[in-house]
Parts: C-alpha cells; sequence; structure tokens
C-alpha cells in the first residue's frame, strides 16, 4: 500500500488524472492502429507466429551442420508444401461434398420434418401459422393482378402482360478471368506476405533479437533477455504441443468419422485440428458440420448420436485428461483472460484473431511479467494468484470473510503440517496488518476483525490432526537428515509429566496489541497440538487487576507473545510483573514481527527468547517441558539408589 507525503498532497493528487488519461489514450490509440492496420499486422502475426514454430526445426539442422540459408530453405519448403498440400486437400473435399449433396436432400428433409411434427403436431401454433401463410399468398395474389382496360367497343377486358426478356452479352475471355481471379487476389496476397515474411525472419533472427534488444535498452539486458527467452521458449513450446495434439486430435476424429460412415471424414478432421486452435469452443464448432452431414446420410439417428458422442469424449479426454498431463497449462493464461481474448481479437481482425488470440495476449502476459510499466497485464491476464497467501488471508480477515481463510488452510495442509500453515500464511498475514497498524493504517474496529478471525479460523482447526509422514526410501536411512527426523521423533515420543499433559502449565500471554492476542492463541494451540496443556490469556493479561486473578495453579512456563514491535523497556516491565505473581516460572518471549534481539542484553538473562517462528516458539516450550522431565528422572534415580 502506498502513503502520500504530506510534504507534497498537492502534486502527488494532480498526477494521478493526467497519468489515467495518458493511459486511455495509448490504449485507444493502440487499438485504433491494430483495427485499421490490421490488413498489414495480421499477416505480420502469422509471420511471427509461424516462426516460432518452425524456428526449432532450424536450430535443429544447424546443429546438424546445415547452413543457415540451407536450413531455412528445407524447413519453409516442406512447411510450406504440407500447409498448402492441405489447403488444396481441402478444397476437393468440400468441391466433392458438394456435389453430393443434393443425394442427401430429400433424408435431410424427411428428418426436419418429423422434427417438426414430433415438436410441433397439429397445435394451434402451427395452424395459425398456416392461416398466416394463406392469407398472405391471397393478399400477393390480388394486389399481382393488372387493372382492366376498357376496349374499343367500350367494354372493360382484362390486360395481358408483355413477355420481357433481358440478355446479358456473353463476357469476354478477360472478364471470366477477372471474375475468376478477384476472390483469389486477398487470400493469394496475404499468403505472399506471410511466406516472406516467415522466410526473413528465420534468416535474420539473430540480427533482429539485437535490434529488439536495442529499442528496448542496451543498459537492462538481463531483463531483456529473459523477456525474450521467456516469450520464445513459451511460444515455441505451446505452438509445438499444440500443433501436434491438434493433429492427432483431428486424425482420431477423421479416422473415427470414416469408420461411422459420415462422407468426407478427412475432410473434418483437418478441420477439427485448425478450430481446436480455438480456446473451449473451437472443437464444439467443429463438430457442427459433421452432424448435420450425419443426419442427412443416416436413414435413423445412429450416426447422429454417435458422432456427437465422438466429439463428447474426444475433447473431454484430451481437454481434460491429456492437455494438463503433457504440457500442464503452459499457456499461463486464466480461463477469463483466455475467454475476454478471444473476444476482443475476434472484434478486431475476424477469425484469424480468433485463432491468434491466445497467442498475441500470451506475448502481452510475458511483457507484463518483465516489463514494470505494463505490470497490469500480468495481473488482469496471467493465470499466477493475483494476491499471495499471506495477502489474500489478510484481505480476507479485514472483510470478515474467514470462510475462504478455512478453505484455503484446508487445501494447504493436504500438504504441509499445521506449524507450516501458521508461520508461512497466518503469521506472515498478521505481519502485513503489523506494517499497516505502524503506519496508522488500521482503527480499532479493524483490528478487532483481524483478531476475531484468527480465532475463528484457530477454532476451525482444532480437530486438526497432522498426517504427513518423513517419506523415506532405503537408500536415505542413514542420511543426516533421516537421523535427524528420527531423532526428533523419539524426543516427542518421549511421556511428559502429568502435570504437562492433563494441566495448563503453558501460559501464552499477549502483548499489548490485538494482533499479539492472535499470535498467542496460535502459540497455544500449537502447543496443544503437541500434547502439552496451554492456554491464551487477553491483551490486558498485564494490568493490575488481571495479573491477581490469574490462575496460576501448575503453570509451568509463560510464554510473552508479540508480533508488534516490542522496545525492551516494555519487555522488561512484563518479565518483571510475571515475577512477582510467579517467582519460579520459565519464562520464554517470542518475538514474531520486526523487533530487534535482546538475548545478550544482561537484564534479560532469566528468560529465553525466540525471533520470527512459531515452531521455533513450540520446539523451545517443548525443550522446557522435557528438559524438566529429565531433571526430575535425574534426581529420582539417587533417592532411589539411597533407598
Amino acid at each position: 500500500m502506498f502513503q502520500l507525503l504530506p510534504s507534497r498532497p498537492t502534486r502527488g493528487i494532480s498526477s494521478i488524472p493526467g497519468s489515467t488519461l495518458t493511459t486511455i489514450l495509448v490504449v485507444v490509440v493502440t487499438v485504433g492502429a491494430l483495427y485499421f492496420g490490421r490488413e498489414v499486422l495480421v499477416p505480420i502475426a502469422l509471420a511471427l507466429l509461424l516462426s516460432f514454430v518452425l524456428a526449432p526445426l532450424v536450430r535443429r539442422l544447424q546443429s546438424w551442420h546445415f547452413p543457415r540459408i540451407a536450413a531455412v530453405s528445407i524447413v519453409g519448403i516442406f512447411a510450406f508444401s504440407t500447409i498448402f498440400g492441405l489447403g488444396a486437400f481441402m478444397v476437393s473435399q468440400v468441391s466433392q461434398l458438394a456435389n453430393d449433396l443434393p443425394r442427401y436432400q430429400s433424408t435431410l428433409t424427411d428428418k426436419i420434418q418429423s422434427l417438426q411434427g414430433a415438436v410441433a403436431g397439429t397445435g394451434p401454433l402451427e395452424r395459425a401459422s398456416d392461416v398466416l401463410k394463406d392469407l398472405k399468398k391471397e393478399i400477393d395474389r390480388r394486389g399481382s393482378v393488372p387493372p382492366a382496360e376498357p376496349s374499343l367497343s367500350g367494354q372493360v377486358q382484362p390486360s395481358r402482360p408483355i413477355p420481357v426478356e433481358v440478355r446479358q452479352p456473353d463476357p469476354g475471355a478477360l472478364q471470366v478471368l477477372a471474375a475468376l481471379i478477384e476472390p483469389l487476389i486477398h487470400p493469394l496476397t496475404t499468403t505472399g506476405i506471410v511466406v516472406i515474411f516467415v522466410i526473413f525472419i528465420l534468416l535474420q533472427q539473430n540480427d533482429l533479437r539485437n535490434r529488439l534488444v536495442r529499442l528496448a535498452g542496451a543498459k537492462d539486458l538481463h531483463r531483456t533477455t529473459a523477456a525474450l527467452d521467456d516469450a520464445g521458449q513459451r511460444l515455441s513450446r505451446l505452438f509445438l504441443t499444440q500443433l501436434a495434439l491438434n493433429a492427432a486430435f483431428g486424425f482420431v476424429i477423421g479416422t473415427a468419422l470414416w469408420l461411422i460412415g459420415v462422407p468426407s471424414a478427412p475432410l473434418w478432421g483437418m478441420l477439427a485440428m485448425i478450430m481446436r486452435f480455438v480456446p473451449y469452443i473451437g472443437a464444439l464448432i467443429s463438430a457442427i458440420f459433421p452432424l448435420v452431414l450425419a443426419a442427412a446420410v443416416g436413414p435413423g439417428w445412429t450416426m447422429v448420436l454417435m458422432t456427437a458422442a465422438l466429439f463428447l469424449i474426444a475433447e473431454t479426454l484430451v481437454g481434460q485428461a491429456i492437455e494438463p498431463m503433457i504440457y500442464g497449462h503452459s499457456t499461463g493464461l486464466s480461463p477469463v483472460a483466455v475467454i475476454t481474448a478471444a473476444t476482443f481479437w475476434t472484434w478486431l481482425w475476424g477469425p484469424i484473431g480468433l485463432i491468434l488470440a491466445t497467442p498475441l495476449t500470451m506475448c502481452l502476459v510475458v511483457l507484463g511479467r518483465h516489463v514494470d510499466q505494463l505490470k497490469f497485464l500480468e495481473v488482469m491476464f496471467g493465470d499466477e494468484p493475483p494476491l499471495t497467501p499471506p495477502e489474500l488471508i489478510y484481505q480476507r480477515m479485514l472483510a470478515r470473510d474467514p470462510v475462504e481463510a478455512a478453505d484455503q488452510a484446508r487445501v494447504f495442509l493436504k500438504e504441509k503440517p499445521l506449524a507450516a500453515y501458521y508461520d508461512e500464511i497466518l503469521l506472515e498475514g498478521l505481519r502485513l496488518a503489523q506494517a499497516d497498524a505502524q503506519r496508522g493504517l488500521l482503527d480499532e474496529d479493524r483490528m478487532n476483525r483481524i483478531r476475531d478471525a484468527v480465532a475463528e479460523i484457530v477454532d476451525d482447526l482444532a480437530t486438526h490432526t497432522d498426517v504427513i509422514k518423513l517419506k523415506i526410501g532405503p537408500a536415505e536411512e542413514h542420511s543426516p537428515l533421516a537421523q535427524l527426523e528420527t531423532a526428533e521423533a523419539r524426543a516427542e515420543e518421549k511421556t511428559l509429566p502429568e502435570r504437562w499433559r492433563n494441566g495448563k502449565p503453558v501460559l501464552c500471554i499477549p502483548g499489548p496489541s490485538l494482533l499479539d492476542e492472535a499470535v498467542a492463541t496460535m502459540v497455544a494451540h500449537l502447543v496443544e497440538q503437541r500434547g502439552v496443556g496451554a492456554r491464551a490469556e487477553k491483551i490486558d493479561a498485564l494490568s493490575i487487576y488481571r495479573i491477581l486473578n490469574w490462575e496460576t495453579k501448575g503453570v509451568e512456563l509463560i510464554c510473552l507473545c508479540y508480533v508488534e514491535y516490542a522496545t525492551p523497556a516494555q519487555i522488561r516491565y512484563a518479565i518483571r510483573r510475571i515475577r512477582r505473581r510467579i517467582p519460579e516460572v520459565s519464562i520464554l518471549v517470542a518475538l514474531l514481527g520486526n523487533a530487534e534481539r535482546f538475548e545478550d542484553d544482561e537484564t534479560f538473562a532469566d528468560a529465553e527468547f525466540v525471533q520470527q517462528s512459531l515452531r521455533e516458539t513450540v520446539d523451545k516450550i517443548m525443550a522446557v517441558a522435557l528438559k524438566q522431565t529429565g531433571d526430575e528422572i535425574s534426581a529420582a534415580k539417587p533417592a532411589a539408589a539411597h533407598l
């Protein structure tokens, strides 16, 4: 969070509207340039994306000692021959299908009529529709009757229309050629531009990279190189993986449709491969034409149902199982970003924009990751959580919504122990709150919200038991880590005295803040999880009234808990008051916020300190308990020997 400096309030406030206006103006100009320059930018974008796909192949040929020109030529000829060959094959399939369509017309008409009869029947809506159609025919017939003309005898005779036939002159050879070429001019021009740019980019890849580095700023080579490598690796990996996966998907669809009996099965397989580059809905769109054709070909509904089941099963398996297993959501985009990007780029560049939406948006996310001024792009479109776990839990506590925090805890505790959750998430959230409180940004009401939310989370986790065990293989049984874990486990298994297990020997006293009270609650819970009785007091526990009413019976250790900054005078005052009330008790000071160390101060010789970690705090308490147990056993042995 940011805080305006008191000495410059006017300048800070007035700069916000200008900055916002500049940002809006830049966005509007950029979108306008993309829209009006699409005739040039679309081929360049296609060329760039194709170059990312072909660049790894060029590098592989160069690693086999091919010259760069030869490598680019071989890859370019192979790639564009494949693309043009597939395009020609699709055109031939479409032509063949167009010639066969009249044969399927009667079957499709019968099915449509049967569906209309099943849905509408002879109901009032259909009868009303028939009446309206008859009325329209009658009006058209009456309106088309010409007025009568009088004859020479004075009688009116109906006029007879004179048939007129308009004939166009036969087109010449040039007109026929122009009519054939005109629809092909734009696609051929775009294809030529794409081919030229792909070859140029592959040949001059290193030079273009150096120029981009120069434009981005030669003084920050590390960040620029990281951004280019990130974009190149992400895009190349994404395109190659998607190309292979979508090709396999199209092959399976085409083969299965051929087995089912759907005509032009290879055409629908290639269409499914192409449309699957469109996120989420591409495979479903590619299923429309095969379904219609299956309905037109098959005498019943079996072929239609089999075709629908094929697309549903194939897309579910590929999208939900195979894709995450192969590249695990490597796009780095959130689902909302994918849908938004598809809508925006389709509006901007049409169908080509729909196919290019995901890679173009991913490039924006990479820019946002490496350029500070564009950080908002990564936050808006990236799949990384917008808030860190401590930030999220702090925000939810401020919003009086501990339910989401409790859900976060359950997910976290599936992989790590409770102490790690308290240390890494809940305590870090309280440190964020402490930083805001130190700047005066938290009032008493918000502090109470945070304290109550922590208490509710702790109460929700009261029945939790850690089940995570160290997984040690046979070859690691004698490693230092394994020996350390084994020693700790054996120490925990030692039997504690009755007063440590059944009573409340640990008393957690918070500092003067409500956040300290929340920390004391957490420490008491972690201690009880280790089999030692504990309880936590309120923030006014050191006041004269409360300290005189302490239940001191069975108290063996007092833990002073601070997450806010504690001065040496405050700690010294607290220890002195505790000593007056319980002289022989062990005292542990847990400084869990941003505080200086006091261990070396001689005035604190009768207290132990723990810094920054709840886990270390609990370990220290257990060490005191086990030490007292060992001292009692050692003292009992000479007495038994004397007897």
